[in-house]
């Protein structure tokens, strides 16, 4: 009798687990090439649980991260082709491609992520470039303050840099190379052994990557060059008829999900640079912070690489001058 009693309950259950399980109208697939240990890649996955909890299980994503689905440099195309419903990457795996958001990857003066986060969100809000318009854009997130950290000799001046080789790419390759060094465009998983055996001098990269990368573990100084700090702008987009095709409730709900993670991601890049910089000191590294003087000096130097952005987004037919003005008055 007490089998046949369980046996009921058991299938009350089922029976009321059952309509959950229905409701998952829409299946959709989220690639991301951080590492499943990753802060921001823990915050995708709380995402997609996120949206299937607040959808009641109509919206219901399976999540893809390191790689696994498609690399950093292919998930925007790949969320446009189908290959994947959802992606997150950074924009600057597609340079020239979006000249518009282009703009908050510059030296800007960033001094944390939350900042970062902001002027991304902003810039788009602002401008809404048809450079995204064969996607749906969920939310954007901005690592914190990108400097320099060098292994063996100490950059307090702008003279200490020149003839200094630095791991970089991108934006901060040509920052490193106004500021008078010479840039070495590596990825950031090779960056490790680069600083460990001396083929470079340093390395521009976010605060965080000292615990994440370990770089912490080989470089001994820190310039805290906040005033040409850049970022590097990640995208969450969504394809474009994967978006069309839910119902107004669950984009509604999707929505004001993407509004809370941004502010969650920006959070997580900022809690890291924490243990970033602990990190590098706990392993005897020292932080050098530049007078007001040097800091001026710096952001001359940067200068030339804003306005060849300008000029740049000019050609194209955009008012670089605009983007610029706007993006940095978002920072104050």
């Amino acid at each position: 009798m007490k089998k046949l009693l369980l046996s009921f309950v058991a299938l009350a259950v089922l029976c009321v687990a059952l309509p959950t399980l229905a409701q998952a109208e829409t299946k959709l697939t989220y690639s991301n090439f951080f590492p499943p240990t990753n802060h921001q890649s823990m915050l995708a996955q709380e995402w997609c649980d996120e949206v299937a909890k607040r959808t009641n299980g109509k919206v219901v994503i399976e999540y893809y991260p390191g790689g696994t689905l498609t690399k950093a440099k292919q998930t925007y195309d790949g969320v446009v082709e189908g290959m994947s419903d959802i992606g997150m990457s950074c924009l600057a795996y597609s340079r020239g491609r979006f000249p518009v958001m282009a703009a908050v990857d510059l030296p800007l003066g960033y001094q944390s992520a939350a900042q970062a986060t902001n002027t991304a969100n902003a810039v788009y809000a602002k401008f809404q470039p048809k450079e995204l318009d064969d996607v749906k854009v969920m939310y954007f997130n901005g690592h914190g303050p990108g400097l320099l950290f060098t292994t063996e000799k100490p950059v307090k001046t702008l003279a200490d840099i020149k003839g200094q080789k630095i791991r970089a790419t991108g934006n901060s390759a040509k920052l490193v190379k106004a500021l008078g060094g010479t840039p070495v465009a590596k990825p950031m998983p090779e960056n490790y052994q680069l600083l460990q055996k001396g083929v470079v001098d340093g390395s521009m990269h976010p605060i965080e990557s000292n615990k994440s990368f370990k770089l912490g573990e080989v470089c001994k100084y820190g310039t805290d060059s906040f005033d040409v700090a850049y970022t590097t702008v990640f995208f969450i987009v969504m394809n474009k008829d994967k978006w069309n095709s839910l119902d107004a409730d669950s984009q509604k709900v999707i929505t004001e999900i993407n509004n809370e993670w941004a502010t969650k991601h920006a959070a997580a890049w900022d809690e890291a640079d924490v243990v970033g910089r602990k990190f590098l000191v706990e392993q005897g590294g020292e932080i050098i912070e530049l007078s007001a003087e040097e800091a001026a000096v710096w952001k001359t130097a940067a200068k030339p690489v804003i306005d060849d952005y300008v000029a740049d987004a000019d050609a194209k037919g955009l008012n670089g001058q605009e983007i610029i003005d706007f993006t940095v008055s978002t920072l104050k």
